[in-house]
């Protein structure tokens, strides 16, 4: 029995000209035998497939999409993006031309059609001047159109090849056989004019928007120009070599010089520099690298030269996964997007459909003219309806919604994401390394009154600690020299103990001192308590008498997170922390952090429980962590975030990321969210507002009321701006700020909550 193997996979997509082809493409590889979801973008110009690789491959899918008329590349290396990219170009540039001579040989037919009707031979001139407009230049449409109707379907080249076909051949008609016309008293109008402006006006639309589709994606050619091309290798006999990025292998030691682009992700051997992040954090301060610093591909070394081993390369560096991550979310949709699909399935055969009824109305109620105002009503309802401002209104705001969060440091998963975000009400934040930095440090430090050598001392036992907080305790006490240790013993959540010159030491919680019965001086046990009250844990050092020094070891806030709760609670968001720590610490960090409600003790089927009984009382709940423990209440909530300096597991479950794990990133993210569904609701009305008013008045709706019937060449510049004007509506998000100026003035932590939990042990062990 075949086991079910679900991959996804981006596919460039070829032979798109309307948000219509999008939809029929859409629709054909969602009715494939596999695929559990696809989602064709035509702004991006990529289709993402989710399919099962058992039941159906790529090949399946690639003719698939061949029977509807288009094609699907499949055969992908490291240079397909560079093809698409090399494509755009050369389509633009085809465009360009078309556009520009469509425009040239327009403006004379135009002009002669408008003020010079009566000169010799003005019908002549009109059509050989429009001809390779229709027939050269805008052959495409027609192409296009044929390609459709041969598979059955319809799209907006349809509409235009119909519309322009129709005025083209009507005109040559009545220039030949104007007698037949003239004993019925009708005068002969020709209308090449609004065939060949038509042509030259789409194409322009066309043009205008192929340059703004470019312009959307901006953000992942900014991120794909982060990687160098070539690095310098140093050989382990110091010989440097420059190779391609592409023979790059883990383990190999790299040379980074100031100014340069740091080409794989890696570990600092040698040297020190300040490397510019802010690729990554949005943060524009240069970081300080010295040995055993992480780096990471695409940030800029700023000053030292420095040499680190490459640890992730190729598809595996961070760069290369948030290019795969920006890629997979701009192709993605956002719900609403469901309801755009369907209307613009049926949109061209209904728009058909109301075009030869305006027609037959015509023909019936206008007796003298009724053909010829019908068939120009049929042309302008045909020319006027816009698919392409429906289908552009969401991904066009999706991608640049997406694109500018990359750009500030948030990572967005899918569009249903981005749209959730707005929607939050409840922030759930785990505390180790989301609310603080996760790194625990030693903050004080007190010798008892005759303890000269207890420094040393407590730097050799905790060497060989294996406890998490005695990496804390060393790293603090580096400069001082360890004193060595005999019959060093690991007490089991207590500390450890061991001998120098016979004599036993201790060090440990207070339990540990109190089992061995060793006194306590004044001054330390002050120091101890004030310590426990400032929610800090507490490593006693103790000789077989008297305690000796007392160390107080804490995991400091992010000063970021202080900023981040205030300004989720000012904009109405509750704020929630979760932890597994003890109940003084947790609520320390939360009187700190301006935390209201806060939970210790938690274990991590708790924090989803915690999560679900938050969704149950009717609230949008996002959980933000930094943990493998966090996942299961990362999946649990409506929104997950995950800190970039986290697991792997909670980016993978995550529906953002934020890579620099800046808590003030998330307000950034609900507010670019609202941003962002403002800007599809405005495309999407008056896309819709467009073709609602647009489409009767070009049937003829106010010819009986005022005498006016829109002229096709207006209806041809109407449509081509209703698609530029839902473009650079979207563009205009890359302008709007989402940073909030930062105030350092906390709000007043009025109530603070604990939910009491049973004590299931705590995550310091020590105290």
């Amino acid at each position: 029995m075949k086991k079910n193997k679900i991959v996804q996979k981006n596919f460039p997509v070829q032979g798109m000209s309307c948000a219509s082809c999008a939809a029929r493409i859409d629709k054909t590889l969602n009715h494939q035998p596999g695929v559990s979801k696809a989602a064709v973008n035509y702004v991006s110009g990529m289709a993402t497939v989710e399919y099962d690789s058992t039941q159906c491959s790529p090949e399946t899918l690639q003719k698939a999409v061949q029977d509807a008329g288009y094609d699907l590349l499949i055969a992908q290396d490291k240079h397909t993006l560079e093809e698409a990219e090399q494509a755009h170009d050369k389509r633009y540039a085809t465009l360009k031309f078309r556009t520009t001579w469509a425009i040239v040989l327009s403006l004379p037919v135009v002009v002669i059609g408008m003020f010079f009707m009566n000169m010799p031979y003005a019908n002549l001139v009109m059509w050989a001047l429009s001809t390779p407009v229709v027939f050269w230049l805008g052959s495409g449409f027609f192409v296009n159109a044929w390609k459709h109707m041969r598979h059955g379907g319809t799209n907006m080249d349809t509409l235009v090849a119909y519309s322009t076909g129709i005025a083209y051949l009507f005109s040559l008609f009545n220039m030949l056989f104007p007698d037949f016309w003239l004993v019925r008293g009708i005068h002969p109008h020709v209308y090449f004019e609004a065939a060949s402006v038509i042509i030259a006006f789409i194409l322009l639309g066309r043009l205008l928007e192929e340059k703004a589709k470019g312009n959307t994606s901006s953000a992942i050619k900014k991120l794909m120009g982060l990687q160098p091309k070539t690095v310098v290798t140093v050989s382990p006999s110091g010989e440097q070599k420059e190779v391609p990025i592409e023979q790059i292998q883990p383990g190999d030691i790299v040379r980074v010089r100031p100014g340069e682009r740091i080409a794989v992700d890696g570990i600092v051997t040698e040297g020190t520099s300040y490397v510019d992040e802010s690729m990554l954090s949005g943060e524009p301060i240069a970081v300080a690298k010295q040995k055993d610093a992480k780096v990471f591909a695409g940030t800029i070394n700023r000053t030292g030269s420095f040499l680190f081993r490459a640890e992730k390369v190729g598809t595996d560096t961070l760069l290369a996964k948030i290019i795969h991550m920006v890629q997979d979310a701009q192709g993605s949709k956002a719900p609403v997007q469901q309801l755009v699909d369907k209307v613009a399935g049926i949109f061209v055969p209904a728009i058909i459909a109301i075009a030869v009824f305006a027609f037959g109305v015509w023909l019936i109620f206008d007796i003298e003219n009724g053909f010829t105002h019908g068939l120009l009503a049929l042309v302008t309802v045909l020319i006027i309806a816009c698919p392409c401002a429906l289908g552009l209104a969401t991904p066009t705001a999706i991608m640049v919604g997406i694109g500018k969060g990359a750009e500030s440091g948030i990572l967005i998963k899918d569009a249903e994401s981005l749209e959730t975000a707005r929607q939050i009400d409840t922030v759930v934040l785990d505390k180790t390394g989301t609310v603080t930095e996760g790194r625990p440090t030693v903050s004080s430090f007190t010798l008892g009154g005759h303890a000269t050598e207890a420094a040393g001392i407590l730097h050799g036992l905790e060497r060989l600690s294996e406890h998490p907080l005695a990496e804390a305790v060393v790293q603090h006490l580096k400069e001082t020299t360890p004193t060595a240790i005999e019959h060093f013993e690991s007490v089991t959540g207590k500390g450890v103990r061991g001998e120098v010159q016979g004599r036993t030491y201790y060090a440990g919680n207070l339990k540990l001192l109190e089992e061995n019965r060793i006194a306590i001086s004044r001054n330390l046990s002050d120091e101890a308590a004030r310590l426990t009250a400032d929610g800090q844990t507490v490593i006693w050092l103790a000789d077989e008498k008297e305690a000796l020094a007392v160390a107080g070891i804490t995991d400091r806030i992010k000063e970021t997170s202080v900023r981040a709760v205030n300004e989720l609670r000012s904009a109405g968001i509750e704020v929630y922390m979760l932890t597994g720590d003890n109940e003084a610490t947790a609520r320390e960090i939360a009187r700190k952090a301006g935390i209201a409600h806060y939970k210790a003790d938690v274990l991590p089927q708790d924090k989803a429980a915690f999560i679900a009984r938050l969704q149950k009382e009717g609230r949008k709940v996002a959980m933000a962590g930094d943990g493998i423990n966090d996942s299961a209440a990362l999946a649990q909530a409506d929104l997950s975030i995950a800190m970039g300096g986290g697991s792997d597991i909670a980016m993978d479950v995550a529906g953002m990321t934020i890579i620099s794990s800046d808590l003030t990133k998330i307000p950034e993210a609900f507010k670019l969210s609202k941003l962002t569904v403002r800007t599809i609701r405005q495309n999407l009305f008056w896309a819709f507002i467009y073709n609602i008013i647009s489409v009767p008045i070009a049937a003829g709706l106010l010819y009986p009321i005022n005498g006016f019937l829109l002229n096709p060449m207006i209806a041809g510049a109407a449509m081509a701006f209703s698609s530029v004007s839902v473009v650079s509506n979207s563009l205009r998000l890359k302008r709007k700020k989402i940073r909030t100026e930062h105030s350092h003035k906390p709000m007043p932590n009025k109530e603070q909550n604990s939910f009491p939990h049973p004590s299931e042990g705590n995550l310091t062990g020590r105290n």
